[in-house]
């Protein structure tokens, strides 16, 4: 197909503009079928060499889920003790995970070390084995808005202690922990610009 029609680009445009980074979760369970057809997106992500280094761990059990909280804690801690005045009683106002209420907690790693692909296109850039996991992740986004489901990156921890906590092999490195849920609120606009915190700006696009 060369084009699509103009009503699903449409479609596709607001599905992305609904895209957005959950935090406030229902705790009602994800049923497994709708969860795995968005899991099953990894499938269709473009990877570099085609080596789909993309590892996903579903973090259940209550130890597991426990530590990760507690490295989020911790980190949060470190990060409002880098604001001051204004900015810092403004960061301690932000609700930056939705760890305690979400009933899914997927760990997405890049398998730094993977054979498969043989290394096509990351011999300069080895980077582009992660950006090839963001990518997939992003798929996955998509597919679960367009179940009504809400997911939430939470950037807020020590990657080497979540590693060491879940135990993964050596050569994994965090790219992602998401949260998974039904979303308590629907708004097409990021939580951070409506708490004033940033505010998006205009496309800057340069030629040379």
């Amino acid at each position: 197909m060369d084009t699509f029609p103009n009503e699903f680009r449409d479609q596709l445009l607001n599905l992305m503009a609904w895209r957005r980074d959950v935090r406030r979760f229902r705790t009602d369970p994800v049923d497994e079928a709708v969860l795995m057809r968005c899991l099953d997106t990894f499938r269709l992500a473009p990877s570099v060499g085609l080596s789909e280094p993309w590892r996903i761990i579903r973090v259940q059990s209550e130890a597991a889920r426990a530590s990760a909280l507690e490295n989020y804690k911790v980190a949060n801690a470190q990060a409002l003790a880098g604001y001051d005045g204004d900015q810092a009683a403004s960061y301690s106002q932000l609700k930056l995970s939705g760890m305690v209420e979400a009933p899914e907690h997927l760990a997405i790693f890049c398998d730094d070390r993977t054979a498969q692909g043989h290394g096509l296109g990351a011999a300069t850039m080895p980077e582009t084995r992660r950006y090839s996991v963001v990518g997939a992740v992003t798929l996955m986004w998509l597919a679960a808005r367009s179940e009504g489901l809400g997911m939430g990156w939470v950037s807020i921890l020590d990657p080497d202690q979540l590693c060491r906590d879940l135990n993964v092999p050596t050569g994994w490195s965090l790219v992602a922990y998401m949260c998974v849920g039904w979303p308590e609120e629907q708004s097409d606009t990021p939580e951070l610009e409506r708490a004033g915190w940033e505010h998006r700006h205009n496309l800057i696009i340069e030629t040379r």
